[in-house]
């Protein structure tokens, strides 16, 4: 009996679980638990006692058929967690589903930055992304996440597999943000003008908050070569979306955007982790 080779496909589960609590005027890890190969390195006070930074390392350099990861993190009250990664997530041409559950929770009076690196899906990848993300009280998020489809400096094209997303933000139980994303191998919206029109990087940054106006246009003259994006401010939740050449020039554009409204919307001047320079 010949059966398909995907049910033959190997797995390597990994789960991360951390927490955080406010001790005095510090942010402090409370729980760390891993599962396989996901960890954290030494936690970081870059900032100074009150914003703890950790990032997120995954040893085997990338997520192949079978895998699963799981992340979750708690932000306890008043707590200000960043949390980023070393490089980018690579995710493998594979006969199997690979697949992402992140679950980060802000209680009241804390801030959450999810800032991690690029997200490369090879051409022939099936990479599936869950995230949830719930905030209570006056909880504060700033979040974003690029995805580059095919590796163009490589001549490849997104001709195979697929992408899979699925997002939403909640404030004490109500909606604030619902997206699904799918987006095929070959699909004609990889090309399509209502699509990605061509572009094989797009990226997307969610705070917390509302500006005002002079605030919101300074957003939206940022220019950066090979960056198209624009700014939708929502009840309690602005959105920043581009297009994007390459993942870089798409990061550059976030880190412009996160310098212009952390200051504004967070309350403390952006400072840029060590780890993206290197």
């Amino acid at each position: 009996m010949n059966l398909p080779a995907a049910l033959f496909t190997p797995s390597w589960p990994a789960e991360l679980e951390l927490a955080y609590a406010r001790h005095g005027e510090r942010t402090t890890p409370v729980r760390r638990r891993h599962l396989g190969p996901l960890r954290v390195q030494k936690h970081l006070y870059a900032e100074g006692p009150e914003v703890c930074q950790h990032i997120i390392v995954h040893p085997p350099g990338g997520i192949a058929g079978g895998d699963r990861l799981d992340i979750s993190a708690h932000a306890g009250e008043r707590t200000w967690v960043q949390l980023t990664s070393p490089g980018a997530a690579k995710w493998y041409r594979a006969a199997g589903v690979a697949r992402q559950d992140l679950r980060l929770r802000v209680e009241a009076g804390a801030t959450l930055e999810w800032l991690p690196q690029e997200t490369i899906v090879y051409a022939g990848a099936q990479a599936e992304l869950h995230t949830q993300i719930e905030l209570h009280g006056d909880a504060r998020l700033l979040y974003w996440d690029i995805v580059a489809l095919g590796r163009p400096a490589a001549d490849e094209r997104f001709a195979s597999g697929h992408f899979q997303a699925a997002l939403d933000v909640r404030r004490d139980g109500k909606l604030l943000w619902h997206e699904r994303q799918r987006v095929s191998g070959g699909d004609g919206l990889l090309d399509s003008p209502i699509g990605l029109d061509g572009q094989p990087v797009f990226a997307t940054l969610l705070v917390s908050g509302e500006v005002d106006s002079e605030l919101l246009e300074r957003c939206r003259e940022l220019k950066i070569e090979g960056v198209r994006g624009d700014l939708s401010q929502l009840a309690g939740l602005l959105v920043a979306r581009c297009l994007a050449s390459e993942a870089l020039k798409a990061r550059a554009w976030l880190i412009e955007l996160w310098r212009l409204l952390r200051p504004a919307l967070l309350g403390r001047e952006a400072v840029p982790p060590r780890i993206w320079n290197t």
